[in-house]
């Protein structure tokens, strides 16, 4: 168990993280991060997490970039949970007009959010969310294009020692078992078992179980 009492964990990304939090009161949304909230609090009572939802809809990394001062450093958690890529490969499918942000950019940016992590806010330690899928089969060419920008992530939670959340690798998973189930609500935006899956998967990376 790698939480401690009073630790404060911001979780930033796309809309994967955001999940409609600015409608909702305790501006968790409905996803992943509300699932990890509320497993926190109940298992956990005695060591006062706090949850902070920073995910934007739409957002790549260069978003992540901008905002990472306002959003992430002036929190000054104890951990930061990054889970971006989808539109960063999504763009070049349906903007492939618009400027790109191919792997090796995302990498070099990543690189530049940690650093500034690590020497802004000292004693801080990120979690790298694998991104997710594109499209629930497995030969899809979103998810083709995925594989370098999952690579750069395991890269770079070696690098600075951050805890590996192997999302994709758990989402690779689910569809070769060949449930039949779904676990988005368009190939990308998660339904509850999608939502779940990405939960369960970042208890077993972060806490060492479920």
């Amino acid at each position: 168990m790698l939480l401690q009492k009073n630790d404060k964990i911001v979780f930033i990304g796309d809309s994967i993280t955001d999940k409609g939090r600015k409608k909702d009161p305790l501006k968790l949304g409905s996803g992943y991060v509300r699932v990890l909230h509320d497993y926190l609090t109940a298992v956990y009572p005695q060591l006062s997490i706090k949850v902070i939802n920073e995910g934007v809809s739409g957002n790549r990394i260069i978003d992540l970039e901008r905002r990472w001062l306002l959003d992430v450093l002036d929190h000054r958690p104890q951990w930061v949970s990054v889970s971006i890529g989808i539109n960063d490969v999504w763009r070049q499918l349906d903007s492939p007009e618009a400027e790109q942000v191919y792997p090796d950019r995302y990498e070099a940016v990543y690189r530049r959010l940690l650093e500034r992590l690590k020497e802004e806010v000292p004693g801080s330690r990120a979690i790298l969310m694998q991104p997710t899928i594109i499209r629930e089969y497995l030969d899809a060419t979103g998810n083709r294009l995925l594989v370098p920008y999952v690579e750069a992530v395991n890269r770079l939670a070696e690098e600075y020692d951050a805890v590996l959340v192997p999302t994709h690798q758990a989402f690779l998973d689910f569809l070769q078992a060949g449930t039949g189930q779904d676990l988005t609500t368009d190939g990308v935006h998660m339904n509850p078992l999608g939502d779940m899956l990405m939960a369960t998967t970042w208890l077993k990376a972060v806490t060492g179980g479920v």
